[in-house]
């Protein structure tokens, strides 16, 4: 890659999207935007970004594609419905987004073959603060020369970003990821609940525990607005861990292997989910522990 900086052509602008956007803007790319909701763009666009009509314009106008998007079969639709037919050899697409790892092998492989398009996936974690921060972890696949290619474009997101294998690896990776913090969550849930039901100060367990072997990112995040009854601003959503567990349980099926804590977790989301929850913060999971709450 030349010393002069590519352009960025970003698709997806919501919880994650947008900060991700700014600080890419704030590191001096050329950012064009596109965006199911129109409406969602108005603090990227006042940041500098270019408004593109189409995703067919966007692909046209940048150097390399980058996904932000709720699940794989929205990656699949503008893949299969926009870019394939107007992406190029001398671009790269980098996926952040969470998807089925089989899916994603499928597409990479069908995008370089229709039109000699790069793909590295580069699923995340640490949330809309570390998004916000540029302090979030980066688990990725493809080959060497794309990963440093997206080591320098993503370079202000990151605190980490670790090359695990071949195109599909950094999919597993955040399965793997998203297997540990669900379950902690539920764990906190639940925790929380039996120690306010016994009369502790719930609300400075986390503090109580900082530094120790309980102590973790999700517990300082979401232990004191579980104690508190503090579920807005949502800043992550109960269908976004639910569907990369069902991702887990999928391939934990493909792959021989058991996964009753996960599976259990799944189940314990849907349930919750069902009750109105999908959209909400999975701080609010508390409520399946607490007596009297739906």
């Amino acid at each position: 890659m030349s010393d002069t900086k590519p352009t960025l052509g970003f698709i997806g602008i919501g919880l994650m999207g947008k900060p991700m956007t700014l600080r890419l803007l704030n590191a001096g790319f050329s950012v064009n935007i596109w965006n199911r909701s129109p409406e969602k763009l108005i603090p990227v666009i006042n940041a500098g970004a270019k408004v593109c009509t189409s995703i067919t314009e966007l692909v046209k106008a940048s150097n390399i594609i980058i996904l932000c998007l709720a699940d794989t079969m929205a990656v699949e639709s503008v893949i299969r419905n926009h870019i394939l037919e107007n992406g190029s050899v001398n671009q790269l697409l980098i996926d952040l987004s969470s998807i089925h790892p089989e899916n994603t092998r499928q597409l990479a492989s069908m995008l370089y073959e229709k039109c000699g398009m790069g793909w590295v996936d580069a699923p995340v974690s640490g949330g809309v603060s570390g998004a916000e921060q540029g302090s979030l972890a980066i688990m990725a696949g493809g080959s060497i020369e794309n990963i440093n290619i997206a080591r320098v474009v993503l370079a202000p997101l990151y605190k980490q970003l670790t090359h695990m294998g071949d195109v599909g690896s950094g999919q597993v990776t955040k399965i793997c990821n998203q297997m540990i913090v669900s379950c902690n969550v539920l764990v906190i849930a639940e925790m929380i609940a039996l120690a306010k039901q016994a009369g502790v100060a719930a609300e400075k367990i986390p503090e109580a525990l900082s530094g120790g072997f309980a102590d973790s990112s999700p517990l300082q995040i979401v232990g004191p607005e579980m104690a508190t009854a503090t579920f807005e601003p949502v800043k992550w959503r109960v269908k976004t861990l639910l569907k990369d567990l069902n991702m887990a349980v999928d391939l934990s099926i493909k792959q021989g292997n058991a996964i009753p804590m996960s599976g259990l977790a799944a189940q314990l989301m849907q349930l919750h989910g069902a009750h109105g929850y999908m959209e909400q913060d999975p701080s609010t999971l508390i409520k399946l522990f607490t007596k009297n709450d739906a």
